[in-house]
C-alpha cells in the first residue's frame, strides 16, 4: 500500500511543495512582465526556469521521502526530464489558454482595492491552469519515474558512455 500512485502523505507533501514552486512561478512572470516588458510566454517560461532549482530540492526532502538517497545526481537528471515536459505543458498550455479565452471573451482586467495595481485575469487564470496540468503530470512522473531505481539512468549512461 505504501507504494500506491495517489497516497495521501505524498498528494499533500507534493501538493505543499508544488504550490511554492507556483507561487514563485507567477511572482517572477509577473515582475518580469510588468517591470521588463517581457512577453506573456516568455514570462511564464521564465518564471518556471526560476522554480525548477527550488522544486527539485524540495520535491526530493519532503514529497517523495528521497531525501536520504544517494542518488542526488540520477534524480536530477531525471527530474530536469520531466521538467522539460512539464514547462511544455506549462508553457504553451497558459499561452494556448490564454489566447483562446482572449479571442473568446476579451481581456479582463481588475484593479486591486485601494490600489493603481492591475491584474490581467486572462493570464493569471491560464497561468494557473497551465500549472494545474503541469502538476498533475509532474506527480505522477516523479513518483514513478524521477524517485524511482527504474534503470533507465544506467541505459542512458552507458548509451552516452559516460562511466
Amino acid at each position: 500500500m505504501k507504494d500506491k500512485l495517489f497516497n495521501q502523505k505524498d498528494l499533500i507533501a507534493y501538493f505543499i511543495v508544488a504550490a511554492i514552486g507556483a507561487s514563485l512561478q507567477i511572482v517572477v512572470s509577473s515582475l518580469l512582465q510588468e517591470w521588463f516588458k517581457v512577453s506573456y510566454e516568455n514570462g511564464v517560461l521564465l518564471g518556471y526556469i526560476s522554480s525548477f532549482f527550488i522544486g527539485f530540492f524540495l520535491t526530493k526532502l519532503l514529497a517523495f521521502n528521497a531525501k536520504n538517497s544517494a542518488k542526488t545526481r540520477r534524480e536530477m537528471v531525471k527530474f530536469a526530464m520531466v521538467s522539460v515536459i512539464s514547462c511544455l505543458i506549462t508553457v504553451y498550455g497558459a499561452s494556448a489558454l490564454y489566447n483562446f479565452s482572449v479571442s473568446q471573451n476579451g481581456i479582463y482586467v481588475f484593479t486591486l482595492p485601494g490600489s493603481v495595481k492591475t491584474v490581467n485575469i486572462n493570464k493569471l487564470f491560464s497561468h494557473t491552469f497551465g500549472m494545474g496540468l503541469s502538476f498533475i503530470s509532474n506527480y505522477i512522473l516523479h513518483k514513478t519515474f524521477t524517485f524511482k531505481n527504474t534503470g533507465f539512468y544506467e541505459r542512458l549512461k552507458s548509451l552516452l558512455n559516460l562511466n
